[in-house]
């Protein structure tokens, strides 16, 4: 009897000590499934709903916007403010040699050439879409473009374009006659910069001529016409600069650009694209010295230069053409080549007043004695 008790506890422990470990190989599971995988954001346990990660950059903003107008924001490239910017500094390069010594550039000039440099860049893609369309589809980078991919179409984007060349008119309307006419005159090669890639090896060439018209027309909507004694280094050596920046660009799309049957500078240049931009570099800073020396300036300037043509030289011994990535990389580095020399000229045109009161001190001690 003892013994038929015992066995039948045993038997009873037995299954308590089988159902208990199987509750606990299931606590297990449940705790390992519901429990945050290494690097996997998980929201803080306070109260209150998630909130998502603010963002500034230019593509969360424009992802932001409500959705029917962010197709033309792409157009307008407001996503890639690159562009923007290499349009821009050589406006404020020339606003800043215009200013008088010992003053910063005049802030109003600047904010009104940054406008215009968002509206013309803008409508500049524009036409540049509408041209190339058709080839954008055939080019992995391109194809998600608005127009190629079909989100916009052909007759709202003359709309668009319309509204874009009003807005940049009421712009230059702004400036002096000299200003309004010279602005009025970059407007053919707005327009046929986007053929040359068709005709010619140097669509660069054609980019550098219209993006750096900024260089003549800054001076001149300060001073009212230009001095081509600083203007027209100012201008070629942006010229210079696009074509070096532009060729690294391009090497992003030339093996899609040789299948499709369009020309640059990178299919030109191939495996001597470091000579030719090594020559483009030194033309380059050699105009711009030329241009320090018109214009009197003074050591900061000099500095800058030299940063300048260090950045450039780090810039291309590094560059590996047959790295996309890399190339892009060099290209978006040029905003910070373009800053480096915009404060080189504003410390410069300030060091200016320094010597001016210096030499009126000398001239005032000398009349004295």
């Amino acid at each position: 009897m003892l013994g038929a008790r015992g066995a039948a506890l045993a038997r009873g422990l037995q299954v308590l000590t089988h159902s208990w470990r199987r509750d606990s190989r299931a606590l297990a599971l449940a705790r390992a499934v519901s429990a945050p995988r290494a690097g996997h954001w998980q929201p803080s346990a306070g109260p209150g709903p998630r909130r998502r990660r603010l963002s500034l950059s230019a593509a969360a903003v424009v992802n932001s916007a409500p959705r029917p107008l962010q197709p033309y924001l792409r157009l307008m490239r407001l996503d890639k403010p690159i562009g923007t910017w290499l349009l821009y500094l050589p406006c404020t390069w020339s606003i800043g040699l215009a200013a008088e010594p010992g003053c910063f550039p005049d802030w109003y000039m600047l904010s009104l050439f940054g406008t215009g440099a968002v509206l013309m860049r803008g409508a500049g893609c524009t036409i540049n879409d509408m041209w190339d369309r058709d080839y954008d589809k055939k080019v992995i980078r391109t194809a998600s473009r608005p127009i190629a991919a079909g989100d916009i179409s052909i007759f709202r984007s003359f709309i668009f374009l319309g509204g874009q060349l009003t807005l940049a008119l009421g712009v230059l309307l702004c400036l002096n006659y000299y200003s309004i006419a010279l602005g009025a005159a970059s407007l053919l090669l707005v327009i046929t910069y986007p053929l040359m890639k068709r005709i010619t090896y140097w669509p660069q060439l054609a980019l550098g001529l219209t993006f750096n018209w900024g260089a003549l027309l800054g001076w001149s909507a300060v001073k009212g016409s230009c001095d081509p004694s600083v203007c027209l280094p100012l201008y070629f050596s942006g010229i210079m600069w696009t074509l070096i920046y532009d060729t690294i660009y391009a090497h992003q799309d030339k093996r899609d650009d040789a299948l499709i049957g369009l020309k640059s500078t990178a299919l030109r240049f191939r495996e001597n694209t470091k000579q030719w931009l090594s020559g483009f570099g030194v033309a380059m800073l050699g105009a711009l010295s030329l241009v320090g020396v018109n214009s009197g300036q003074t050591a900061p300037y000099y500095t800058a230069l030299a940063a300048v043509g260090a950045h450039l030289a780090h810039q291309i011994y590094t560059l590996d053409i047959h790295r996309p990535e890399d190339c892009w990389d060099k290209f978006t580095s040029n905003r910070t080549l373009g800053l480096i020399f915009l404060l080189g000229i504003v410390l410069g045109n300030l060091q200016k007043e320094k010597k001016t009161d210096e030499a009126k001190k000398s001239i005032d001690s000398k009349i004295k004695k």
